[in-house]
Order: C-alpha cells, then sequence, then structure tokens
C-alpha cells in the first residue's frame, strides 16, 4: 500500500482527500513532491481535503499556502489580535497588487487553514477556536478602519471636536461588535454585527480634496467603507457578511452615530431585545475608551438593579418564542436554533444574567461558557446543569463548525441524506450514524430540559423563578443530586448507544454495568474514551487489592505488528494504548493504587508507546531508504523526564543522534515517529509530542546530533532552557541515548560553573514571574491557575530547578521526582526546615489537586470553583472533609509555597 493510502485511510473522506491529491498534482507537481517528503504535513494537508472541500480548493488555488502551513501548523497558541494584525502586514506586502476587499478575504481563508487543523487536531478548547475567529475578524476590521480612516483624511481632513473647556480636539470612532463576534465566540461562517459610535459632533479639517464635511458626515461614510472593504463580493468571496440591522433604528437609521445620540436612544427608545443584545457586545476596532465610556453609561439599563427576576425572564422568554415562530416551518434540524440548539443555551445564560446581574456584577460578562460557569457558582444553575451545559455547547459548535466548514456556507441544519450524516458522524468522532444521533439527541435534550427548568414548563415564568430564587439552602443538594443522575444516565446512554453499534454488540454484566457506572460518574474523561471506543467496555472489572501494572513493552509487542503497514500500526497502537490507560484509570477511580504509583504506571506506558513508535518509525525509514539508522535517542524533559506523567501531560522530546547518517534520514524517522504517537484516527491519538524545546526551538531541525546539543547547552541556551534541561532522562534509544543525556548534564555543569550566580538566580525568578504575568491571571479575578498562578506548581518547579542547575551534586542522578529531589536538597542544606517542610507539602497537594483535576475534568490547571459537583468529589478522594477545607488548604499552601520560593529566589 503506498503512502498516500495509508494516510488517507482512515480519514472520514478518504475520496476527498484522493481527489485533492490528483488535482493538486496535476496543477503543482513541482510542490506535490516537496510536500511528499514532509509526511506530518502531507498527513494535515490531506486531513483538511477530507474535512473540507473548500480548503481543498483553497490549497488547489494558493499551493505557496502550503509551506506557509508548515511553517505554521506545530504552534497551537491562540493568536491575539496584534499578532494577526502583524500577520496581514506581511500578508499584504507581498499581495500588494490585491483590492484590499479580496487581500482580506484571501488572508481569512489561509488563516483558516491553520486554525481550522487545529480545530479537527483537537488542539484547543472550543473557547479557544472561536477566540481566534474572532481575533481574526477584529484583525481584519481594525486593518480596514485604518485604510478607511487614511482615505477619508485624505478627502475631507481630519474629525476635531470641541471638548467641554472648549479646546479642539482628534475625533474617533469606536467599531462595536455584537453577538458571536461581541462575546469572542465567532464561528467559520458567522455573520458579523457591527455599531459604530464616534466620539462628539464635530467638523473636519477640510485639509483634503473634498473640503470639510462635519463629522457625521465623515464617520458614516468611514462606516460604509469599512462595511465595504469587509463585506463586498468579489470572485474569492467576501472576507465577512457585515449585518448593520441591529444599529439604533434597524435599517432607517444612521451607520453611524455619536456617542450622546447612541446612548440617548439605548436609555429611551431601544427595545428589550435591544438591550438583551448588548450583553455580548465590545469594541473589535478602534478606541476601546469610546465603547467603555458608552457601556457605562447605559451597563444598568441592561442590567437593571431594580428589575424583578421574573420579568427579565419573561421577555427572553419572548424573544425565543418570536425565533420559534419564524422557524416553525423549518423540516430539517437546525444545531443553532432549533430544539435544544445554540439559541437556547444562549438564552439561559442571558436570561439569568439579565434576572440577577442587575445586583451582582461579577454575572455581566459576554462570553457564554463563562457566563454559565458563574451563574453555577452563585447557585442559579445547579453544577450538573454547568456539566451538562458545558458539554452540549462544545458539542454542538463543533458540529456547526464541521457543517459550516464543509462548503464555507452559514447552515446550521443538518442534512437528511444517509450518505452526509455517515461522512457528519465520521467527522464528530462518532462510530455510526445511530451513535452520532443518538448523542446530538442526548445534548439537545438535555439543553431543553435544562431550558425547561429555568424558564418552566408551560412558560409561566414567573412562578418558576420565585422556585428558583427562594430555594433553600437545604434544598439545594436535592435538586443538584437529581440533575446529576440525569447527567449520569445521560452518559451512561452514550455509551451503551455506541456499545451497540457494534456487530457483535457485546452485552455487558452486572459487574460491569456496575464498574461503567462509576467511571461515568466519577471521570467523563474515561467514560468519553469507552464511548468513542465501545469495545473496551467488554474488557471492564473491578480492579483487586492485588493489582500489578502491565508489562507494557510485551503487550505492545504483542498486539502491533511492525510488517503491518503504518496505517494497520497506528490503529493497533492507538487500540492497545487506549485498553492499558483505562485499566490504569479504572485502578486510580476505585483507589486501589496510591497516586504516585498511578503517575509511575504512565510513564512506563508512555516510554513503551515511545518505543514502540520509534522502531516502526526507524523500520519504515529503513525499507525506503539506502541508509540504514540507528534507533536515535529519545531525551525526555518534563513530567516524562521526571518520571510523574500524568493524564494527558504533553511529552516534551529532545531527539538526537550519534553516527554517520544523514541529518534527512533521521528527520524522517523523527516526523514518521511524532506522527505514530500523535497523529489523529478513528481511535484516537496518544500523546500530543512537544519538540519545541531541543535546540533553537521551533526554527532548529527536529532532529540533532550528539556534539551540536552539548554545544548548544554550554553555549547558547538561555537560563530557562537550563532549567528545563536539568530534568533530561533518556527514555529511548538504549546506550548511545544514556551517553547523550550524560554529556549533556556535563555541559550543563561546565556552563552554570562559568555563569554569574546572581544572574542565574536573577534570570530563573524573573522567567517564573513571566510565567505568572502570561499565564497565571484568569478572566474574573476569583480563579486560581493552580499551575502558573502565585504559589502554584511552577513555584515549586523553578525553585527545585534552580537548586538542581547550581547545586546538582547535592543528588545523585537517578533522584527523579520533585518530592525526592526537596528531600536531597534539605538533606544537604540547601533548604532550611521551614521552607522544605513548605515546599513539599506544597508540592504534595498541588499535585494530588492536579491529578484529580486531570481525571475527573481533564487537562486544566485552574481550579474548578465554579463546579461544586467537581469539587466534592476531589475533596473526597483527597480525604478532606468538605470543599471548604479543600479551599482552605489551597490557599494556606499556594502561601507558604510562595514565601518559600522567595527565600530560595530572592533577589
Amino acid at each position: 500500500m503506498n503512502t498516500l493510502e495509508i494516510l488517507v485511510r482512515d480519514l472520514p473522506s478518504p475520496q476527498s482527500a484522493r481527489r485533492f491529491f490528483e488535482q493538486f498534482a496535476e496543477r503543482n507537481p513541482s510542490k506535490l513532491s516537496r510536500l511528499q517528503k514532509n509526511e506530518g504535513l502531507f498527513s494535515d494537508i490531506l486531513t483538511l481535503a477530507s474535512y473540507s472541500p473548500l480548503l481543498a480548493a483553497t490549497l488547489i488555488q494558493n499551493p505557496e499556502y502550503v509551506s506557509w502551513l508548515g511553517r505554521k501548523r506545530s504552534d497551537s497558541s491562540v493568536r491575539n489580535k496584534e499578532e494577526l494584525l502583524e500577520s496581514l502586514a506581511r500578508f499584504s506586502l507581498t499581495n500588494s497588487q490585491l483590492e484590499p476587499n479580496v487581500l482580506f478575504a484571501r488572508f481569512r481563508r489561509r488563516e483558516l487553514l491553520r486554525i481550522f487543523l487545529g480545530d479537527i487536531r483537537r488542539l484547543g478548547t472550543i473557547a479557544e477556536i472561536t477566540e481566534e475567529i474572532s481575533n481574526l475578524a477584529d484583525a481584519i476590521l481594525e486593518n480596514a478602519l485604518r485604510l478607511a480612516r487614511q482615505e477619508m483624511d485624505n478627502r475631507y481632513g481630519a474629525p476635531f471636536e470641541i471638548d467641554d473647556k472648549g479646546r479642539q480636539r482628534p475625533s474617533d470612532i469606536a467599531v462595536v461588535s455584537l453577538g458571536k463576534l461581541g462575546s469572542k465566540e465567532l464561528n467559520y461562517s458567522s455573520d458579523i454585527d457591527l455599531l459604530f459610535i464616534y466620539s462628539a459632533e464635530g467638523s473636519t479639517t477640510g485639509t483634503g480634496s473634498r473640503g470639510t464635511v462635519t463629522n457625521r458626515e465623515y464617520f458614516v461614510k468611514l462606516a460604509e467603507t469599512v462595511t465595504q472593504l469587509v463585506g463586498r463580493q468579489s470572485g474569492e468571496g467576501a472576507a465577512y457578511r457585515v449585518d448593520m440591522r441591529l444599529r439604533p433604528h434597524g435599517r432607517v437609521g444612521a451607520l453611524a452615530l455619536s456617542l450622546t445620540e447612541t446612548v440617548r436612544y439605548y436609555l429611551k427608545d431601544a427595545r428589550n431585545w435591544e438591550q438583551q443584545v448588548l450583553i455580548r457586545s465590545r469594541a473589535s476596532a478602534g478606541s476601546a475608551v469610546i465603547f467603555k465610556r458608552f457601556f457605562a453609561k447605559i451597563e444598568d439599563t441592561v442590567f437593571k438593579p431594580g428589575r424583578e427576576a421574573g420579568e427579565a425572564l419573561r421577555g427572553v422568554y419572548r424573544s425565543k418564542e418570536k425565533i420559534d415562530k419564524e422557524h416553525r416551518t423549518e423540516t430539517l434540524f437546525d444545531v443553532k436554533l432549533g430544539r435544544g440548539g445554540i439559541r437556547e443555551i444562549e438564552f439561559i445564560a442571558q436570561a439569568l444574567q439579565l434576572a440577577h446581574g442587575g445586583t451582582d456584577h461579577w454575572l455581566r460578562v459576554p462570553h457564554t461558557l463563562i457566563s454559565i460557569s458563574r451563574l453555577a457558582d452563585r447557585h442559579y444553575l445547579t453544577e450538573a446543569e454547568l456539566s451538562g451545559l458545558s458539554n452540549a455547547y462544545d458539542f454542538l459548535r463543533r458540529l456547526e463548525h464541521i457543517l459550516q466548514m464543509e462548503h464555507g456556507l452559514q447552515t446550521h441544519s443538518l442534512p437528511t441524506d444517509a450518505e452526509k450524516l455517515e461522512l457528519i458522524a465520521a467527522k464528530m468522532r462518532c462510530g455510526s450514524v445511530e451513535a452520532f444521533q443518538t448523542a446530538v439527541a442526548a445534548h439537545t435534550n438535555y439543553v431543553h430540559e435544562t431550558f425547561g427548568r429555568v424558564f418552566g414548563e408551560d412558560a409561566d415564568v414567573a412562578d418558576r423563578e420565585r422556585k428558583i430564587t427562594h430555594m433553600r439552602d437545604e434544598d439545594r443538594p436535592a435538586a443538584d443530586e437529581t440533575s446529576k443522575s440525569a447527567a449520569a444516565r445521560h452518559v451512561e446512554a452514550q455509551i451503551i448507544a455506541s456499545i451497540g453499534k457494534l456487530g457483535h454488540s457485546p452485552e455487558l454484566t452486572k459487574r460491569q454495568m456496575a464498574v461503567l457506572r462509576q467511571v461515568s460518574g466519577v471521570s467523563p474523561k474515561f467514560a468519553g474514551m469507552i464511548a468513542s471506543m465501545p469495545r473496551l467496555a467488554a474488557e471492564l472489572k473491578v480492579p483487586d487489592k492485588s493489582f500489578t501494572e502491565r508489562d507494557y513493552h510485551a503487550a505492545f509487542a504483542s498486539e502491533v505488528d511492525m510488517e503491518s503497514g503504518r496505517s494497520a500500526i497506528l490503529s493497533s497502537m492507538r487500540i492497545t494504548w487506549s485498553r492499558l490507560l483505562l485499566e490504569i484509570g479504572v485502578a486510580d477511580i476505585y483507589e486501589a493504587v496510591p497516586i504516585a504509583e498511578i503517575r509511575r504506571m504512565q510513564t512506563k506506558l508512555a516510554e513503551a508507546s515511545i518505543d514502540t513508535a520509534m522502531r516502526a518509525a526507524v523500520s519504515d525509514i529503513a525499507r525506503r531508504h539506502d541508509h540504514l539508522p540507528l534507533e536515535p535517542a529519545v531525551l525526555a524533559l518534563g513530567k516524562l523526564g521526571s518520571g510523574t506523567l500524568d493524564y494527558d501531560s504533553d511529552l516534551d522530546l529532545i531527539i538526537a543522534y550519534d553516527d554517520d547518517t544523514p541529518a534527512e534520514v533521521y528527520s524522517r524517522v523523527v516526523e514518521q515517529f511524532v506522527t505514530l504517537l500523535s497523529g489523529m484516527t478513528r481511535e484516537g491519538n496518544l500523546y500530543r509530542v512537544d519538540l519545541r524545546l531541543r535546540p533553537h526551538g521551533k526554527n532548529g531541525p527536529n532532529v540533532t546530533t550528539r556534539a551540536a546539543l552539548a554545544e548548544y547547552v554550554e553555549r547558547s541556551a538561555s537560563v530557562w532552557e537550563l532549567l528545563a534541561y536539568v530534568q533530561m532522562r533518556a527514555v529511548g534509544g538504549g546506550k548511545e541515548a544514556a551517553e547523550i543525556e550524560s554529556a549533556v548534564r556535563e555541559a550543563i555543569g561546565r556552563r552554570t560553573a562559568r555563569e554569574d550566580a546572581a544572574y542565574v538566580k536573577s534570570e530563573s525568578r524573573a522567567m517564573r514571574l513571566r510565567l505568572e504575568e502570561t499565564h497565571g491571571h484568569l478572566p474574573g479575578g476569583r480563579e486560581v491557575n493552580i499551575k502558573f498562578g502565585s504559589g502554584g506548581l511552577l513555584d515549586v518547579y523553578f525553585a527545585v530547578r534552580y537548586l538542581q542547575l547550581t547545586a546538582g551534586e547535592a543528588i545523585d542522578g537517578e533522584v527523579r521526582s520533585t518530592s525526592a529531589k526537596l528531600k536531597a536538597f534539605r538533606a544537604a542544606g540547601l533548604l532550611s526546615p521551614d521552607d522544605f517542610a513548605s515546599l513539599h507539602a506544597g508540592h504534595g497537594f498541588l499535585s494530588t489537586l492536579d491529578h484529580n483535576i486531570r481525571l475527573i475534568l481533564g487537562r486544566s490547571s485552574r481550579f474548578p470553583r465554579a463546579n461544586h459537583a467537581a469539587l466534592e468529589s476531589i475533596a473526597k478522594r483527597m480525604h478532606l472533609d468538605s470543599v471548604e477545607e479543600l479551599h482552605q488548604q489551597l490557599a494556606l499552601h499556594r502561601i507558604e509555597i510562595r514565601a518559600a520560593f522567595d527565600n530560595v529566589l530572592d533577589n
């Protein structure tokens, strides 16, 4: 089987990928040849073609985007507006012959290649994906505004106004976004709803070619120009469809109004639904100050402090009824507006915000997921409702994305054609149409039931609101327990439906059903794994007291046939790995094995996976090339380096070699290796592989020689890189790997000996605080990031690694875990008794908390303050008496950890 067939075999639409290959080969044969040499990129391009004919056509028409994507595909971070503006500026320089509206459309389409690839690969949450799509729209709007402003100034001169003291000053404008763009939840084919608000009346200087005009005329023409630049259709389509109907007075209103006029409208004339729209509003371009002044003046009209809760709910309910009437004739299910769809989730959030945001400013947030989290924190939604609505929102938004990226159309309707449904089911990672329809039904039913609980089944909203508002605290657990039971049944139904899709449908025993319920009740993460791979359910069993880990190397060796071809190897590795990880997870759920052992078993499983993937990659390359490469060294950093890998941890790796084989051969080995570990198939993937800590980072080659690695460490690496490299451990590659690890350690020693001790300390502290500043502050101010925040795990890690870097002789080379290193440093007198106690106890608490968050909720460094049900489960698993004690212990440990960190890394 050739490489193409291997790569397309597991895609949702292999025929679409093959068709793209044929068309691309016909039009761009030279570029195809280069593409095929980069198997990881080749796989990504074929995946995009399988998921989106629209993007396949984009790549065929613009083959230069392939090499661009090759440079950007490994970067999974969310790009902000400023970064995208810089990219747009560079794109403009190389496409200066294009009309601006065409340029914007092309730039957007190019960036969607990168964003949608990350979406398909599940490299970001739905909130991160929609935020980046929104940032892209902001960047294009900002650029369009700058171009339009230049054009208007050339015609009429700059606009000015008179301030309160009679002085002349420049006028400005805010481009205000509403709806999904306003809440940074834009999807791939959303309209963008805009308002244009300028600062004040006045007139232009008249220094342009057409003389003086009033500010109103200037800014109206400016708004018209911006909407044309962004929304004008051409052969390339438009960047966005711009909808101005939500502006004051709708279609008959001016395209731009002054701040004073706009405030007057929303205070005196706007209808309730128009005020509701402003819940999701912000400045996407232009002056953020103007928007802040506007919103400060009308905020209490939107969130009326004295409003009766029932009145707010009735108003939102009436808006929903109007939408239902308009779409009552629809015969297809509408993911957005249908029963239990996205709009019902949004209206649940907005109704409760309007009902209670008048007296509680913390509830006044535009983002749907943040708002329902805060509403749950205030007990206006139960914890089970928070979980159910969040899961449904994620599922339905991803489904909406799949539908829209088929052809780039603004569609929300599911097709009825069986073949099309089967394709959508595959793209949504459901094993069959039946499993997909079951999932859709389960999510939408749950949303609609919650909608009914909030608004009342018979629209007796006021009565229902009184029941919610005046629910006694002692009544809440019963309501929460009812919802939790419903959520558990919902998860269980999904799993049973997935099991039912199998041709040989296994009958589960009562004991297996009991384990299934236990897994579903404790860990949605593992419940989701079983739902996506229902054959795993037949292997569920209660771990006994004599539970011992498997020989993971032997398990892979018996299940993975190295001669079966890459596609078969990919599939068998994922099935085997999932079975082994589930076995570890169930032992963890039943608390049959200590957490330290759970991490150690996950580390051993990862090492066996790495060994299997590397042997397969070397074997495949050896068959296709004259040069027979040896197995390169795999050097682990981070959690894998310390031997404490946990659920959903990345594999931070450096790959090196020490022979005369050409570097390009080893580079192909590494590409194959990474694809085997992180490439997506129907069975999922194993790990996210991160090679960014290699010499020169993402700009360096993916594999390096022993000599080059040691030289980089000794001569060029920054202090923060050295702090990472002290964790290095050989996890693959035999004797050569151990020798390379030793060479790097010696280079670290020589380098550290030359560095000024005060400089190493100050750089270590500065890097830690930079990470806290960039990643440690969460929205709302009350949230806690247990990794990046003050007193978080990184305080402990940086203190330990600094000591290891400057006093590594105090510990044996085989001492790997943070706990063991802390004990060694205390024994060597490098830590005071108090600092040791604070760091050791704090690390034990936070790492246990981190582990349980990963088990129950999935990978997250955010303390789930609003998810009371999850916190109760975590507190119980940590043998604490209550959630309150969990909060208290967390606060205490963070304070003590930060004090010890300051003592170790003081200035």
